[in-house]
């Protein structure tokens, strides 16, 4: 299993948005030339972020707002936003085991207690981390860069 790369392209959105929101209008285009990406895979997830609530976006002359703040929007309501779950499950089952197979018969009864709790876990760990992390974390690395270069 893989996460796509909306998730964290998502961070990178948001990152960008903190980080350069007092010296440029963060569009579409300037994130896309930060992440490297087409504008169109931008403007997809920013629609979806949109969607969820956490930014709005300005059409026409551009710029991003984020709606809450960074402290209050945890890795959890971004990886919600982008990478919607069917039936908010993140494991999806194959649909008909064999009923006459003894593995087939069981299969669920085995494994849906375990991955739904390997979900949980991923969750709660995701609960822990905010945007706010990452503009710290950003800031903190600028910092020991510039002295670095110092």
């Amino acid at each position: 299993m893989q996460i796509s790369s909306r998730f964290t392209v998502a961070l990178h959105i948001f990152a960008c948005i903190e980080y350069f929101a007092d010296e440029y209008k963060v569009t579409s285009d300037f994130l896309a030339a930060s992440i490297n990406t087409n504008p169109v895979i931008i403007r997809r997830i920013l629609g979806q972020l949109s969607k969820a609530g956490l930014i709005k976006v300005a059409r026409g002359t551009g710029g991003i707002e984020i709606t809450r703040p960074v402290k209050d929007i945890t890795f959890l309501d971004v990886y919600k936003a982008v990478e919607p779950i069917e039936d908010g499950v993140l494991f999806h089952f194959h649909e008909n085991p064999n009923p006459e197979c003894p593995v087939g018969r069981n299969i669920h009864a085995l494994l849906d207690g375990k991955l739904s709790s390997i979900q949980d876990a991923m969750e709660d760990r995701m609960k822990g981390y905010t945007l706010e992390d990452i503009r710290n974390g950003i800031d903190e690395i600028i910092r020991s860069e510039k002295k670095a270069g110092s």
